[in-house]
């Protein structure tokens, strides 16, 4: 598999961290000129406006499961076990991480930002469990 190919569904992850990064500084940015002040939130407390919070919050968790999802991609690659299947999953984990900042920044309905998450999850698990599957086994 092109690694062009392993690689592209990890840009994709790596934009959409970014993308909510750069979509919080105005967003916390604005909420400085309404008075927010260093001292309002130095140590975590919940002095943001409601939207930079929620886009704060999205923007975190995709310092949870990503990180182990950068860490099987380039594993994968190390150990030449990136095949189609390996892309597969990676898709899917992918898109359930942009349908759950979706609905985390819009309707921030719970129950289906936490099913999402879980699909991605489960997909995610999946994947590593193949990787360790192969990798113990000597499988190709």
């Amino acid at each position: 598999m092109p690694v062009q190919f392993v690689l592209l569904p990890l840009f994709v992850e790596v934009i959409l961290t970014f993308g909510l990064l750069f979509w919080l500084a105005p967003l916390r940015g604005a909420d400085f000129k309404r008075g927010v002040k260093p001292s309002d939130i130095a140590l975590g407390q919940p002095n943001w406006s409601a939207r930079a919070q929620q886009v704060a919050n999205c923007f975190d968790n995709q310092f949870q499961l990503p990180v182990l999802f950068y860490v099987l991609t380039i594993l994968s690659i190390i150990t030449h076990h990136a095949d189609f299947l390996f892309v597969v999953l990676a898709w899917i984990f992918v898109l359930t991480r942009l349908g759950h900042a979706y609905v985390h920044t819009t309707s921030n309905i719970v129950r289906l930002r936490g099913a999402i998450y879980g699909l991605g999850g489960l997909t995610l698990a999946i994947a590593w469990l193949i990787f360790i599957v192969r990798i113990v086994m000597g499988l190709p």
